[in-house]
C-alpha cells in the first residue's frame, strides 16, 4: 500500500493572530486513513556529488513512491572545509566524511525536483540550517516546495555545528538558537498573516506580503533536529516532530523520556509530535526497527547507500522487502 499521508491542522486560535509561542503552535496530525497506525519508513538521501545526477535523484523519487516509503529527507552544507576546529557531532573523530571534491546539492532544488516527479512520498530538509540563512528566503523557499508538493513538505530544522560555514557566510554562530528560533517567527508571519511585519534583536522584517501561502495550514509541520536537552527543548516549545539522528533504541528511549516532560510542563504530549529517528550509519534491520518503535519512535529513517540509479533501485527494493513492507503490519 501508499504510505500514509499526514494533515496538520491547526488546533488554537487563528494562526494570524498569534505568536510562534507553544501554546500557538500546536498541530494535530489527524490520520487520513486507518494504515496510519503503522510503523513508517522514509529514506535519508545523502545528495552529494558526483553520483547524484539527475537520473539518480529521479531514480529516488520514483522509486520511493513505487516501494512505499513514507518519506525523503536530504541535508544541507553550502560549503565544506579541508581544515576546520568544529566538530561534527555524529563521527567519534569529530569529522564529517565528505571527499574534498564532492559537495550536496542544495536541498531544496533537490526536493523541487522529486516534488514533480512523486505523489505520494513526504518530502524534507534533514535538515535545514536556519540560522545561517536568509529567512524571508527560505521562507519563500518552504512555501513553494509546499506548494509544488501539494502539501507534503517536512521543515526539518537545526541550528548547525560548523562554525566555519557561518564565517563564510557572514553570519553570526553566537547566539544561534536564539536567532533561529527569530527567524522561525519571521517565517510564521510569512506564511500565515496576508501582510507580514516583525522585529526583534536579531531581524527586522517591514510590511509586507509574501505568496504563495504553504498548502498545509498553518505551515509545514517543523521538526527539530538534535539530540541534546536544548535540542528537545525546542521542540517542547515550537515543534512538530523531533528528528532524531546517530541514536540507538535506549538513547532515543532516555531523550525521549525528557521530551515527554518538556511537553508536559508547556500543556502539551507526545501526540502533538512526530517521533522519527535517522540511525544514520548505525546497522538497522527489521529487528531494530522493532526497538525503535518500541522505544517510541513513530518513523525510522534509513540511509540506503548507492552510487548510481540501478544500485540505488536495488537498494531500496531490498529495504521495501526486508523493512517497509513488514513494518506496514507491525
Amino acid at each position: 500500500g501508499r504510505p500514509a499521508r499526514y494533515v496538520p491542522q491547526w488546533s488554537g486560535r487563528d494562526a494570524r493572530a498569534t505568536s510562534l509561542q507553544p501554546a500557538s503552535l500546536t498541530f494535530v496530525f489527524r490520520p487520513s486513513s486507518a494504515s496510519d497506525g503503522a510503523m513508517k519508513i522514509g529514506i535519508f538521501a545523502a545528495m552529494a556529488t558526483p553520483f547524484a545526477s539527475p537520473e539518480y535523484v529521479q531514480a529516488l523519487g520514483a522509486a520511493a513512491d513505487e516501494r512505499g516509503f513514507h518519506s525523503i529527507w536530504v541535508g544541507e552544507h553550502v560549503v565544506l572545509f579541508d581544515d576546520y576546529g568544529s566538530r561534527y557531532p555524529y563521527a567519534d573523530d569529530g569529522k564529517i566524511t565528505i571527499p574534498e571534491e564532492s559537495g550536496l546539492l542544495d536541498p531544496f532544488a533537490v526536493l523541487n525536483l522529486l516534488a514533480g516527479v512523486t505523489r505520494h512520498v513526504r518530502l524534507g530538509t534533514g535538515v535545514c540550517l536556519v540560522p545561517q540563512r536568509n529567512p524571508v528566503y527560505t521562507a519563500k523557499a518552504v512555501a513553494t516546495l509546499d506548494w509544488l508538493s501539494q502539501g507534503r513538505f517536512d521543515f526539518g530544522v537545526g541550528i548547525g555545528w560548523l562554525e566555519e560555514e557561518f564565517r563564510a557566510l557572514e553570519a553570526p554562530f553566537p547566539h544561534r538558537a536564539a536567532r533561529t528560533r527569530s527567524y522561525l517567527e519571521v517565517m510564521r508571519r510569512l506564511w500565515c498573516d496576508p501582510v507580514s511585519e516583525y522585529a526583534d534583536e536579531f531581524y527586522t522584517l517591514p510590511a509586507c506580503r509574501q505568496y504563495p501561502k504553504p498548502v498545509q495550514q498553518p505551515h509545514p509541520p517543523i521538526h527539530f533536529g538534535g539530540e541534546s536537552d536544548a535540542a528537545l527543548k525546542r521542540v517542547a516549545d515550537l515543534g512538530q516532530g523531533w528528528f532524531g539522528f546517530n541514536a540507538m533504541p535506549d538513547a532515543v528511549a532516555t531523550c525521549l523520556t525528557k521530551l515527554d516532560a518538556l511537553l508536559a510542563a508547556r500543556g502539551r504530549s507526545r501526540r502533538d509530535v512526530e517521533i522519527s529517528i535517522c540511525p544514520y550509519m548505525l546497522p538497522c534491520d527489521f529487528d531494530q526497527v522493532q526497538r525503535y518503535r518500541d522505544a517510541g519512535v513513530e518513523q525510522v529513517v534509513l540511509m540506503p547507500i548507492a552510487f548510481d540509479a540501478d544500485s540505488l533501485r536495488a537498494a531500496l527494493d531490498h529495504l521495501a522487502e526486508t523493512i517497509v513492507e513488514p513494518a506496514q503490519r507491525l
